[in-house]
């Protein structure tokens, strides 16, 4: 029973990303944040490839992770491999619709962060800054959200300073609207159903 509920909740979670990634935030030219936003914006100053990047900076976390909670790592993977594999089946959904920048904004980040929030609080994470922000979470009492929003928010300040695309601005939408939905996902403690 509780690997059914976790394959329903990786499920659920994923398609939320790839819906509110694919639909709303990829054909707008957002930065999304994460790690995936690092990656890009190292790509565009040094000129390393964006996937040599993205294992550098995941490795290390992945590393804490294990060292800290076994559980963690283990749903970690899970939720990278759900992840990752449902956004690349839903590329199709890319162009399917034309909103305005800011409604696409608002609405990628509240699905994304329908799903983030979902996986967080079930103990899964799809890796990366979402994965960091659990474990700082759980050493320092706060709610993942904040710990997401805080840390996106940088990764996107640095790509406004760096590639000098005010556009950009409109990824502060999208990253409140991820913040808030996971911060509200992980604000009762009481309802959390563990997920080990």
């Amino acid at each position: 029973m509780l690997y059914i509920k976790k394959f329903a909740v990786l499920l659920f979670a994923s398609i939320c990303v790839g819906i509110g990634l694919n639909m709303f935030i990829i054909p707008i030219h957002l930065i999304n944040g994460g790690i995936f936003g690092i990656s890009l914006l190292i790509k565009y100053i040094w000129g390393i490839k964006i996937g040599h990047v993205m294992i550098m900076i995941n490795t290390p976390i992945y590393l804490i992770s294990l060292k800290y909670d076994k559980s963690y790592f283990i749903n970690a993977l899970l939720g990278l491999a759900f992840t990752s594999t449902i956004i690349d089946l839903l590329i199709p959904l890319n162009g399917l619709v034309h909103l305005p920048i800011l409604i696409s904004a608002i609405f990628g980040g509240v699905i994304k962060g329908i799903g983030v929030g979902t996986m967080l609080r079930f103990h899964i994470s799809p890796g990366g800054v979402d994965l960091l922000a659990l474990l700082i979470s759980k050493w320092k009492g706060m709610n993942p959200g904040i710990v997401i929003f805080m840390i996106d928010s940088l990764i996107i300040l640095a790509g406004i300073l760096v590639l000098k695309d005010m556009k950009l601005i409109y990824s502060f939408i999208t990253i409140s609207c991820v913040g808030l939905c996971v911060g509200l996902l992980n604000t009762f403690k009481s309802f959390h159903v563990y997920l080990r």
